[in-house]
């Protein structure tokens, strides 16, 4: 049977299948909703010339063959960028990770002193039987220091308050890091202590790839090869049904094109990296078991909004962008999109901020009107003093709903009910991506999961189980770049207690 295929958003997930499979020369469609941009959240919207990162991708992967096709897809203008992302709180600037003599000294004598005390405190009286993140990070650090650097944060981009989350993520998103291991290597030599000390932290990367135009760059030239093979890649396509004629093996999709008009088509195989959640309610037919409805409707997705702000130059952080633990402001992440790529911002003596804001959809910052966004984000960065109010000239506001897939207690049940019925029902639907899986996956490893996919395809076996697909033990940019062949296990995100 010849091989065609449909692929459902236009993300690194899908571009990545659609860029693999035309090399092939497998027929392919992409259909992605978007009217302007491919890459998904990896993509790079531009206003005015001014060029900006929708989440911040920084162009590293363990993996050997990820890094091979960045190279094969923007052979010529990957840049070498240096790392640099920083905590900012009471007007300073922190080390990120945290260093904790460096955290101390910065906080004054007194705060610091307090702070000791208060690590004192816990590790003299420890929260028995941590079950929360605020519990084993008070065990670990001391209530002063969990309020200062890990509450106000924490608590932003997830909606969760600390108390509600899983002690289980703190312990394995805060490795090797020790309040007391630091003050013993600041004043005892480090001959002292053993070479393999557990408590030693891996060291981060130095520098990162990253497009010179951003990510989007390379997304929209892996766009123009997939055209350029034969294969299509349709923008404002907005599918609303999935229909599998298990006799024929054949799939019929229908969508609307960018004209409005309705549209069929067919394929052997769909490759889908839209949100999982609507994969099941609202475009498969036949419809799935009212079971598999109801798992479907538990799923739950974090929703995120940038405000960017254009602003003349003052040099106020040279970072990618900083992490902001001030509790009187709601702004959790600032990019600085110079830092990025001078490419990003075309002129002289000018910058661009990216005020990232984590929220849900329907809550009071994302039924914001944009005006009302783009002031909030002048008053914030005013109040922070990274800018004066007259150095501020221009700004825009996108929104990103189903940026990050909640991990809640019952997540990986829901999934696995909905895979299961799925695998049997669908057997040439294919699950792709963060919220084609439900799974906090970063770039790379979305794009893992399209590349074995398609090895699967190409083969008819199912040869690679692409659910194992994810971050492994370590921090994702620690490590040597294409160091392994993939990894496995499941990248560590808040989960409830």
């Amino acid at each position: 049977m010849q091989t065609e295929v449909i692929i459902i958003g236009a993300g690194p997930a899908g571009l990545t299948a659609a860029y693999l499979l035309s090399k092939e020369q497998i027929p392919v469609t992409v259909l992605e909703s978007d009217p302007d941009y491919v890459g998904g959240i990896a993509k790079t919207v531009n206003y005015k010339g001014y060029g900006f990162d929708i989440g911040g991708h920084r162009f590293f992967s363990k993996a050997e063959e990820i890094e091979a096709l960045w190279s094969d897809i923007l052979p010529n203008d990957m840049l070498e960028r240096p790392r640099s992302s920083r905590i900012f709180y009471r007007q300073r600037f922190f080390a990120y990770p945290l260093k904790p003599i460096e955290a101390l000294r910065k906080l004054g004598w007194i705060e610091s002193c307090l702070c000791v005390l208060s690590f004192a405190k816990a590790r003299l009286f420890p929260i028995k039987n941590p079950a929360s993140f605020s519990d084993w990070v008070i065990n670990h650090f001391g209530k002063r220091l969990f309020r200062i650097f890990f509450k106000t944060y924490t608590e932003k981009v997830w909606g969760m308050r600390c108390e509600e989350i899983s002690a289980d993520w703190a312990a394995q998103r805060i490795k090797g890091l020790s309040l007391s291991s630091a003050i013993l290597n600041a004043f005892i030599p480090s001959k002292c202590f053993k070479r393999n000390h557990k408590q030693r932290i891996k060291t981060l990367i130095d520098t990162f790839r990253y497009p010179r135009k951003g990510p989007g760059m390379l997304w929209e030239a892996c766009a123009e090869k997939i055209k350029s093979s034969g294969g299509k890649v349709c923008l404002d396509s907005y599918v609303y049904k999935c229909e599998y004629l298990s006799a024929e093996k054949k799939w019929h999709l229908y969508y609307r094109d960018s004209h409005g008009n309705m549209q069929q088509i067919m394929a052997t195989h769909v490759i889908s990296s839209a949100p999982l959640r609507d994969v099941v309610i609202d475009y498969l037919t036949p419809s799935v078991s009212s079971q598999v409805l109801a798992a479907a409707k538990q799923l739950q997705y974090r929703d995120f909004l940038i405000v960017v702000l254009i602003l003349k130059d003052k040099n106020q952080f040279s970072d990618n962008w900083i992490y902001v633990h001030e509790a009187t402001v709601d702004v959790a992440r600032i990019q600085n999109f110079r830092s990025w790529s001078p490419d990003m911002v075309p002129e002289e003596g000018m910058c661009s901020y990216g005020m990232e804001y984590f929220c849900f959809k329907g809550d009071k910052i994302w039924n914001a009107t944009d005006a009302e966004l783009l002031q909030k984000a002048r008053n914030e960065i005013v109040k922070l003093g990274l800018a004066a109010e007259d150095d501020i000239v221009d700004g825009c506001v996108v929104r990103q709903p189903k940026a990050y897939p909640v991990y809640d207690n019952d997540y990986q049940k829901h999934v696995n009910t909905i895979r299961q019925e799925l695998s049997l029902k669908f057997p040439s639907l294919y699950l792709v991506g963060r919220n084609g899986m439900h799974k906090y996956n970063n770039q790379d490893h979305a794009m893992m999961t399209a590349m074995l996919t398609v090895k699967n395809i190409m083969s008819g076996k199912p040869d690679y189980d692409i659910w194992r697909v994810n971050q492994d033990a370590e921090y994702i940019e620690s490590g040597t770049a294409g160091e392994k062949s993939w990894a496995g296990g499941l990248r560590d995100v808040p989960r409830r207690v």
